[in-house]
């Protein structure tokens, strides 16, 4: 495979190499190009460049149009899907991150230090069960 090196020196193979790895025509990859599917960077000679990122994300194109039968409106809502809840799942991280450093600096547990003077009571005592009509069967 062909690789060349864009301008800030990571590498992109060439749409030949890629058509060719893959089996697709090279007017494939245009045509996912052109419905946004894939974003290939471009050279300073306008030369389409695939990264790797970009081959992964053509195999998961491929897999869903040519194993599942997806047509290309299907495969758009599927891959934005699929992003949004890896952000999502980014998002999650980072909470759970947080929220394990507020556990630890013992920050988030209000009720162990309530502040002094407040209105409402940190825990309330248990409540008597009341007496209520008994059934009978």
């Amino acid at each position: 495979m062909a690789a060349r090196t864009k301008k800030r020196g990571a590498v992109g193979y060439m749409i030949s190499s890629v058509a060719e790895l893959h089996k697709v025509h090279p007017q494939t990859l245009r045509l996912y190009e052109r419905h946004g599917l894939l974003k290939p960077s471009r050279s300073e000679g306008n030369t389409r460049l695939y990264t790797p990122a970009d081959l992964e994300r053509l195999e998961i194109i491929l897999n869903l149009a040519r194993e599942m039968g997806v047509n290309l409106a299907g495969i758009e809502i599927i891959l934005n899907m699929r992003e949004k809840m890896n952000r999502m799942q980014e998002q999650m991280e980072q909470f759970l991150h947080l929220l394990q450093q507020e556990i630890a600096r013992g920050l988030s547990g209000a009720q162990a230090n309530p502040p002094k003077g407040a209105i409402v009571r940190a825990s309330a005592p248990p409540r008597p069960p009341r007496p209520g009509p008994s059934r009978r069967a």
